[in-house]
């Protein structure tokens, strides 16, 4: 709380109006009534009441957000209590296959703020399902922890444990006839029928097959994905050494509209 900038020449004037008293009691004649002290001391070069300047200070103080922006309520109460980085993807529909990219951070004064991006990416061909089967060319919709990571190459600094493992190698084309070799140089497993704290290479699917799965972030190849969520190289690269485990990060991904809401 801010402190009245006026208390310090209150007690002054208190302590000056004693002195005169004592001063008086020596002197033939009784001195003049000192004048009340004034309930609001001036500040140096503001001519505000103390009390004026403190409300002002805490109107001004910065309100915390308590939502990630662009998030609605109820998105909002699926991030867990413990997370405090969250990376945003939204499409501007249910059938856009490409998206924008922002990283947020909580802080414990200013709340949801902005922390990297916004960055270009893909998803799936079709856009986002809510309701996610293998092969329907959609991007599942929904909070997903993120905490494993891998790739063909070697770790470029991430604090998540990190897989390099040659099986990321992969060859051919993608949906619109971009080659796909590269993509997987670098990946985050989304926790998207999954088993938390395996290699984003594990083939576990625990909601079944026909739920599909490996659904990753990757290195972008240029155009739509099967499912996955595709970043620029070097901003995967950012992402990577951006995401701290103890933050417990999570990917909220979908259409605008719907994780709005």
């Amino acid at each position: 709380m801010p402190v009245r900038k006026g208390a310090p020449a209150l007690l002054s004037a208190g302590t000056l109006c004693a002195a005169l008293l004592l001063t008086g009691c020596a002197s033939p004649t009784p001195p003049a009534p000192a004048p009340p002290a004034p309930t609001t001391a001036p500040t140096s070069g503001d001519s505000r009441p103390a009390t004026a300047v403190a409300a002002n200070d805490l109107a001004s103080a910065p309100v915390p957000a308590p939502r990630i922006p662009g998030i609605g309520p109820a998105t909002q109460a699926l991030v867990p209590d413990g997370t405090t980085q969250a990376l945003v993807v939204t499409g501007a529909t249910a059938d856009s296959n490409t998206s924008i990219a922002t990283l947020y951070r909580r802080d414990p004064a200013r709340g949801w703020t902005e922390a990297a991006g916004p960055w270009p990416t893909h998803n799936a061909l079709e856009g986002w399902t809510d309701d996610h089967t293998a092969g329907d060319l959609r991007s599942p919709i929904g909070v997903f922890r993120i905490g494993d990571a891998g790739g063909l190459l070697p770790d470029p600094g991430t604090r998540l444990p990190y897989d390099e493992d040659e099986e990321f190698a992969i060859s051919g084309t993608g949906l619109s006839g971009e080659p796909l070799e590269g993509s997987f140089d670098h990946v985050i497993a989304i926790d998207y029928n999954r088993v938390p704290g395996r290699t984003p290479l594990d083939k576990e699917r625990p909601l079944g097959d026909e739920k599909g799965g490996g659904v990753w972030i990757h290195v972008d190849h240029g155009g739509p994905t099967q499912a996955c969520i595709a970043l620029e190289r070097e901003t995967m690269r950012h992402l990577l050494r951006a995401l701290d485990p103890a933050a417990e990060p999570v990917v909220i991904m979908g259409p605008a509209p719907e994780i709005g809401e």
